[in-house]
């Protein structure tokens, strides 16, 4: 009987192998409910619109309490970002105005610690650049091999939401630092960056239209590109103009783009024209597949348009 018992004992799944396996987070799949239904957005014009205004906004927003100092500013931007991730794991489906708090927070908190690497720690914005660029691409490794996927259709897991979300905030340090590397170290100034940025961000889009690049990188190439862009108009807008600003302010700039912020995505609660429609079973992919299986070869944007 003792044998029996033991073999019955060691044969039951443990809670961190369920958690596992259910695409939990073991300690964090404790306290925060698991996800049943996408956990984000679908990707529409207004999708873009409002990832511009809240990179901008993040940028002034971080730039206005840097002038609080490390320690008051810095640790608002902490407290920001940990009450927005808590609240949006704390859902079980995309929440507007949930998701987009994480993504403004992530905004703000993503450029100051970006600016404190840059102005604080020395390094340069060419070598923060690389190192957000290193750590951007060890994300997607990790995500693809863990999960054979980056679609966003397929942040339907905790597990999968942790990585979207690394890599949201690998992206907002990544663009802080491109964007000012181009306006500061190259001397282009804010609105020449933004301008440049604002056509590299359409290269993605033709290739995919026109080339059949796959839609899941055409997104995330994309979606890396909203930041430097965002962000460059914003220091024109707020920066003085011995800067190459216009010399608004950054704290009537970070107003300014809330508001637009805000009352895009009222819009986007109240209409919910950025519900994920289920993903079906056979859509899912599976964990035996080859890696980068999900990144087919395709004929078009119709064949694409499922694979974001």
């Amino acid at each position: 009987m003792k044998q029996t018992s033991h073999r019955l004992r060691s044969s039951a799944p443990s809670r961190s192998a369920e958690a596992g396996n259910s695409g939990q987070i073991p300690a964090i799949g404790r306290i925060f409910p698991a996800p049943i239904a996408p956990k984000v957005p679908e990707v529409i014009f207004v999708f873009w619109v409002v990832k511009i205004l809240t990179t901008a906004g993040g940028e002034a927003t971080s730039d206005y309490l840097k002038s609080w100092g490390n320690i008051k500013g810095g640790g608002t931007e902490v407290g920001l970002f940990v009450i927005a991730l808590v609240v949006q794991f704390s859902t079980r489906r995309y929440r507007t105005f949930a998701y987009w708090s994480l993504a403004y927070a992530i905004a703000i908190f993503g450029t100051g610690v970006s600016d404190f690497l840059h102005l604080d720690v020395k390094i340069p914005y060419a070598g923060t650049t690389l190192l957000w660029a290193i750590v951007l691409i060890g994300i997607f490794w990790t995500w693809h091999h863990n999960e054979r996927t980056l679609s966003i259709h397929s942040i339907t897991t905790q597990r999968r939401e942790a990585y979207y979300w690394a890599t949201v905030f690998a992206t907002f340090a990544l663009g802080t630092a491109l964007g000012d590397f181009t306006a500061t170290s190259l001397g282009l100034g804010y609105l020449a960056s933004g301008i440049l940025f604002g056509v590299v961000i359409l290269i993605p889009a033709l290739a995919w239209w026109k080339l059949g690049l796959n839609a899941v990188a055409a997104f995330w190439m994309a979606y890396v590109v909203t930041r430097p862009l965002g962000a460059s108009f914003a220091d024109y807008i707020g920066r003085p103009r011995n800067i190459s600003g216009i010399g608004f302010g950054d704290g009537p700039t970070a107003v300014v783009f809330a508001v637009a912020v805000f009352l895009c995505v009222c819009y986007l609660a109240i209409a919910r024209p950025d519900i994920q429609e289920p993903l079906s079973a056979a859509d899912e992919p599976e964990r035996s597949v080859a890696p980068m299986s999900d990144v087919p070869v395709t004929n078009g944007p119709e064949r694409d348009a499922q694979q974001v």
